[in-house]
């Protein structure tokens, strides 16, 4: 944080020297009112964002620069920054009773100025407190915030936004890329050092690769503004402020723009379970618990050395909930990812006997936190219906989806994270060992219409030791790939939404790294360009065929042909749309044994169109010509009516529609 050579100078707010025509408030709305601190205090001024935070304003006619600040239980705070040399004792900021909001307002302050509050505790320390709700913060490891005027960002994104507000999702193809800003492309010759793009640059360049592979969404980690790389933007100290790393606000808005007008969703992963305890950020706030709960054994996650967010506290709670709402309607984002949503609903999340308070009922449920996403998911669905609010609930806790009226939670979707395990543990092992645990793929359909799924093979999967996907496969180097196709296959024609991490889809070798960019020279390799242009069919597929998506929440859009075939490692399944007129039939074989004499059962006396074919040689295959055409005949097979013969290769994926 550097201090201005020269203190600038602070104007007093005086009157005017001409009285200007026409009535002219005595303050800017930015201005704290009786009504703000009623609505602050009962946790539902869901538009807190433009009173706290430094925003640009007037006050007896005069322009500058309001500051506001909740520190409740401070003994007094003063303001510093640029504007005044960081001169510690001359803007004092007033109290305004009951909220325990500081505000103050300076002439001399303007955007792109750097600031902090500096708050006296009640036992004499000093604090040096960036600005919770602050829209920008200076470059790491710098901890200042900065001033900043959202106000010239311009939209042109109506066409779009327009036809999000009745976005149905369950009914919608929605097939997410997930991706880290910093690790996806490194600059060669970068403005940093640290080579990253700006969001305007990486705004072409994602939305050119994301238009050829055909994802509909991406969604972006660590947006929020965090002082460690190697927290992935998961450990948040800026939740109003999207990163500096890789440009200002406006630079964020442009991107979300440019992506809008391409026809791609935006969603951010968004982080209410924990904070870290970095002396800028919210821990301790004000010297006291003021956003985490109080008691350790309920405001710290032993594991992660975080705080956690005091779900009991209306004022946290409007904090969060606003923040939300933020995203959504000042940066047009079309979803929220939010992480970790079962350490906030289990007391005892990670924590030993002993080690946790059990809620008024002697149970481990954090009743505060259920309320808390009920209130959050019925405002912004409420004002916001066709944006996607997505859990990642890794546990069996009940209506994630549900209604809250019905006792839910009201989340739009959730991260199926039991099938992705059965998933990678059946696609780790030796396929002569696949036909004992043949029931770990067909387990996710027992439950698959008890919650909105999103299928996932997201950034977690692949670092920490647990191999990239690719290395996740058994066998030889082409075993690998084939195994691969064969995977992203049946999980593309699983029901429920889809989910890909960043250099899956290209078959990235190495683990993903936050310090590096992605290994994209593999693509010059035959084996890597292949089972890129293998997965952006299959992804086209997904995206033009209803049947793959529009019953998803329906059981009459998914049938099993033969979930049974144990000892040959085969899977046959229909997908049907919801109005009967397109239909998929699916045959996929996990082992590397040939069946030429193959033959799968039908449901319709009809002729199959094979649309995706795995052995193609452009996808890296045998490039063993198959028919296109397949006449059913009635023969009974798979225990149905009717039949046809199929020469199914080894790891053959075959794709149908009729």
């Amino acid at each position: 944080m550097t201090a201005a050579p020269e203190p600038k100078k602070v104007t007093a707010a005086a009157e005017p020297k001409k009285k200007p025509a026409g009535k002219v408030p005595e303050k800017g709305p930015e201005f704290i009112g009786d009504l703000d601190q009623y609505l602050f205090d009962k946790g539902v001024h869901y538009d807190i964002y433009k009173k706290l935070g430094a925003h640009p304003s007037t006050y007896k006619g005069r322009k500058g620069i309001h500051f506001a600040v909740w520190a409740p239980h401070a003994a007094a705070v003063t303001l510093i920054g640029e504007f005044n040399g960081w001169n510690e004792s001359n803007i004092p900021m007033e109290k305004k009773e009951p909220s325990g909001i500081w505000e103050t307002f300076v002439e001399s302050a303007q955007p792109g100025q750097m600031y902090k509050y500096l708050i006296y505790t009640q036992d004499g320390r000093k604090l040096y407190k960036a600005d919770p709700y602050a829209n920008q913060a200076e470059y790491r490891p710098g901890t200042a915030s900065i001033i900043a005027d959202l106000s010239p960002i311009k939209w042109t994104d109506g066409r779009w936004m327009r036809r999000q507000n009745d976005f149905v999702q369950d009914k919608a193809p929605i097939s997410i890329y997930e991706c880290h800003i910093g690790s996806w492309m490194r600059h060669p010759h970068g403005e940093h050092e640290d080579g990253f793009y700006n969001y305007r640059y990486f705004a072409h360049s994602i939305t050119d690769y994301l238009l050829k592979t055909g994802y509909t969404h991406i969604e972006l980690m660590g947006i929020a503004e965090h002082p460690f790389d190697g927290s992935w933007g998961y450990q948040v100290t800026g939740y109003y402020a999207p990163t500096s790393r890789y440009g200002t606000p406006e630079d964020f808005a442009y991107m979300v723009n440019y992506l809008h007008s391409h026809g791609i969703g935006v969603i951010l992963d968004w982080v209410p379970a924990h904070f870290p305890k970095d002396a800028h950020g919210l821990s301790e706030f004000d010297g006291t618990p003021c956003y985490e709960y109080a008691d350790p054994r309920k405001g710290e996650h032993p594991d992660w050395g975080t705080k956690v967010f005091d779900f009991g506290k209306s004022e946290v709670k409007n904090f969060l909930i606003a923040n939300a709402l933020y995203w959504i309607e000042e940066f047009h984002v079309d979803g929220l990812r939010v992480d970790a949503v079962a350490s906030i609903l289990y007391l005892d999340y990670g924590r030993k006997d002993g080690q946790w308070v059990p809620n008024k009922y002697g149970g481990n449920k954090n009743l505060e936190a259920i309320e808390f996403f009920k209130h959050l998911n019925s405002v912004v669905r409420g004002k916001h219906p066709g944006v996607m609010m997505i859990a990642e609930e890794s546990t069996a806790w009940p209506k994630v989806t549900g209604r809250p009226e019905d006792d839910g939670l009201g989340f739009s979707m959730k991260w199926n994270m039991g099938w992705m395990h059965d998933f990678l543990e059946y696609m780790k092992l030796d396929p002569y060992f696949r036909k004992f645990n043949h029931n770990k793929m067909t387990f996710a359909m027992t439950y698959a219409y008890s919650e909105k799924y999103c299928l996932v093979l997201s950034h977690d999967e692949v670092v920490h030791l647990k191999c990239s996907m690719i290395n996740k496969m058994p066998g030889l180097y082409d075993d690998k790939f084939a195994n691969l196709k064969c995977g992203y296959t049946y999980m593309f024609g699983h029901p429920g939404k889809k989910l890909l991490f960043m250099g899956q889809d290209f078959a990235q070798e190495r683990e993903w790294s936050e310090d590096r960019e992605l290994d994209w020279f593999l693509l010059q390799q035959p084996r890597h360009r292949q089972m890129l242009d293998f997965v952006t069919e299959l992804l086209h597929l997904y995206k033009n065929t209803p049947a793959m998506y529009d019953a998803d929440c329906d059981p009459r859009g998914f049938e099993w042909i033969n979930a049974d075939d144990a000892d040959r490692s085969i899977y046959s399944f229909l997908r049907h749309s919801e109005d009967g007129k397109s239909n998929l039939l699916f045959v996929i074989n996990f082992t590397p044994v040939a069946r030429p004499d193959y033959r799968v059962g039908c449901v319709k006396k009809c002729t199959y169109r094979l649309v995706l074919d795995g052995d193609e040689a452009r996808f890296g295959g045998r490039g063993t010509s198959h028919p296109v055409m397949y006449k059913a005949v009635e023969s009974e097979c798979d225990g149905k009516l009717y039949s046809f013969a199929y020469d199914l290769p080894a790891y053959g994926v075959a794709v149908f529609r009729y």
